[in-house]
């Protein structure tokens, strides 16, 4: 019975909360297989792992999840493609026809500036502005301090800014 209970609340958190999840961990990766893979294996550890859940909050739990098995895997990558992320290319060669064809020419500037910035500024852009996340949501996902979280948030859209700048586009909401 209590298995049964499990499964079926993971069950329900998937239909709720996947889409959400997996453009999270897309805009942090790139990689619409891999993105796959750790949305999956987030789910499996929410559920081998659902005795350690308190209760509320199952989408900051989630995310928190996702967040840190996308860390393991950007970690676990090899060191060239690793060094390639952190010194990205003025074009986004990487990217196949077909990914980019998922995102308006708005999304694709914003997604083109995000992966040039930090990952720490990438993370809370990402949750506070694209995802919605309150701020005391972003620092439980996070593990940081709300102050941290509104500190990198501000260098972060500054930085994006930058980017955008540098790429020949401004937007005022930005």
């Amino acid at each position: 019975m209590e298995q049964d209970y499990i499964k079926q609340k993971v069950n329900d958190w998937y239909h709720e909360y996947s889409d959400d999840l997996y453009k999270y961990v897309f805009f942090m990766i790139g990689d619409h297989y891999q993105t796959k893979d750790i949305l999956q294996d987030t789910f499996l550890r929410a559920f081998n792992s659902f005795e350690s859940f308190q209760g509320t909050g199952e989408k900051s739990w989630l995310f928190r999840i996702a967040r840190n098995l996308t860390i393991d895997y950007i970690r676990k990558k090899k060191p060239v493609a690793y060094i390639m992320e952190a010194f990205p290319q003025i074009q986004t060669s990487e990217k196949t026809p077909e990914q980019l064809a998922l995102f308006n020419e708005t999304e694709k500037e914003l997604y083109v500036g995000l992966r040039r910035i930090k990952r720490s500024y990438r993370d809370v852009i990402v949750l506070r502005k694209i995802r919605g996340f309150t701020i005391s949501e972003t620092s439980q996902i996070l593990g940081w301090t709300e102050n941290k979280v509104k500190v990198n948030l501000y260098r972060g859209l500054k930085a994006l800014k930058h980017q955008l700048e540098k790429g020949g586009y401004f937007h005022e909401s930005i």
